[in-house]
């Protein structure tokens, strides 16, 4: 009945030949674009560019630290699922605390949500991990706090919250804070897990070709 593109590969092929004609990456280095065009992918928006925050290494860092099996922390389910298996090749773990039986009861002590209290559970797991949000802007914040306390350090943080109410805020203290460690961030309220999974995606296609 209707006239539509059905072969995966010519769709996939499609989509990368649009984005690659309709934003400018003008600055970045081809691993990066690679990222980049991911997370355009996941969300349909090149506009999205104007606002992407990548400092200096983080592509490079992310890469190699998941060439090297470094566990993901995510900040919620919906990240984990959009991840890709089959990318990571070397035994990546893919580690979500917030459905933890421990968190509510630590959400209630601390006084913030189960959101950012999860993120003490990363804490035997953060060193040399890649950090990933995708959903709450405290867990963000959260993060950044203990960054503040601690000396263990994630290779690199991917920080993509969405959200009216602290969005915006947390992606730019991660910017301003991020204690020396690379990142990436879409600065105002737009984010999401699908544009985290593709980030680290992308990350992993790349470190496909490091091993």
């Amino acid at each position: 009945m209707y006239d539509y593109l059905r072969d995966p590969a010519a769709i996939y092929e499609k989509s990368f030949a649009i984005i690659a004609a309709e934003a400018d990456f003008s600055g970045m280095d081809e691993a990066t674009q690679t990222v980049a065009t991911r997370i355009i992918h996941a969300c349909g928006m090149p506009e999205i560019l104007a606002d992407l925050d990548i400092s200096e290494g983080f592509t490079d860092k992310a890469a190699k630290a998941l060439a090297s099996g470094a566990p993901i922390l995510s900040d919620c389910e919906m990240v984990t699922h959009g991840i890709i298996r089959r990318f990571l090749t070397n035994g990546n773990d893919v580690i979500c605390t917030l459905n933890s039986k421990a968190v509510p009861e630590m959400a209630r002590d601390i006084g913030t949500t189960r959101s950012a209290a999860a993120i003490e559970l990363w804490q035997e797991h953060l060193d040399g991990a890649v950090a990933v949000f995708g959903n709450a802007p405290t867990a963000l914040f959260h993060l950044l706090e203990m960054l503040a306390i601690t000396e263990a350090r994630p290779v690199a943080i991917i920080g993509l919250p969405v959200g009216f109410v602290g969005a915006a805020e947390s992606k730019a203290a991660l910017a301003d804070s991020s204690m020396g460690v690379p990142y990436l961030t879409l600065h105002g309220r737009r984010g999401g897990s699908a544009m985290a999974a593709a980030t680290v995606n992308g990350l992993a296609g790349i470190a496909k070709d490091l091993r």
